[in-house]
């Protein structure tokens, strides 16, 4: 029996193993709509970058000069802006890796809807409501958030929501005892009806 030649084979490339070894794992993602290829070389602290496959934002940046046998690398620790988890990676300078496409909304905080799970919003802009954004695991911001809708009437709370790569989670809580109770407005408004 014949066996084919080293450099040929007769096996499912989907069969074969291509990841890169641990220094040089490095990953871009496919989303187009979501993200932005950025070389890996010009990313630096305190900007955003995908992380095995999370959005995250970089703590840390270093870069080690190119070897005898090999180009630069660039090691990046990073946090996950909806986990709060570190990842960390290492990737060639010059490979393409990607960025996402972070944006923030501020929304007037009325209250909660189904139970204490989700909240009740009101875009500052449109007066559109939304009751799909859960209320947030981290202990601190909870605690705010209630406090913010048991005292209502002490002025208007403003919530700021980060989305990245299809997710969205609020992050920050101000008070804003200057503006407008838009949900009251609104309540009211339809109340007449």
């Amino acid at each position: 029996q014949a066996q084919a030649p080293l450099n040929q084979t007769n096996q499912n490339p989907e069969d074969h193993d291509t990841r890169m070894s641990s220094d040089e794992e490095y990953e871009t993602h496919s989303g187009a709509a979501d993200c932005t290829p950025v070389e890996a070389g010009k990313i630096r602290k305190g900007a955003f970058m995908v992380i095995r496959g999370r959005p995250c934002k970089v703590l840390d940046a270093t870069k080690a000069q190119p070897g005898k046998h090999g180009s630069a690398k660039c090691h990046f620790v990073g946090i996950d802006l909806f986990t709060s988890k570190k990842m960390e990676t290492v990737c060639p300078a010059s490979a393409i890796v990607s960025q996402p496409i972070v944006s923030r909304h501020e929304y007037q905080l009325c209250g909660w809807t189904r139970g204490e799970d989700f909240l009740a919003l009101m875009s500052l802009s449109s007066s559109i409501m939304r009751h799909d954004l859960k209320t947030p695991h981290d202990e601190t911001l909870r605690c705010r958030i209630e406090d913010a809708i048991r005292n209502f009437e002490a002025g208007v709370a403003i919530v700021t929501v980060l989305k990245a790569m299809g997710s969205e989670q609020v992050f920050d809580l101000k008070p804003s005892s200057g503006a407008a109770n838009h949900c009251d407005n609104k309540k009211n408004s339809k109340r007449k009806k």
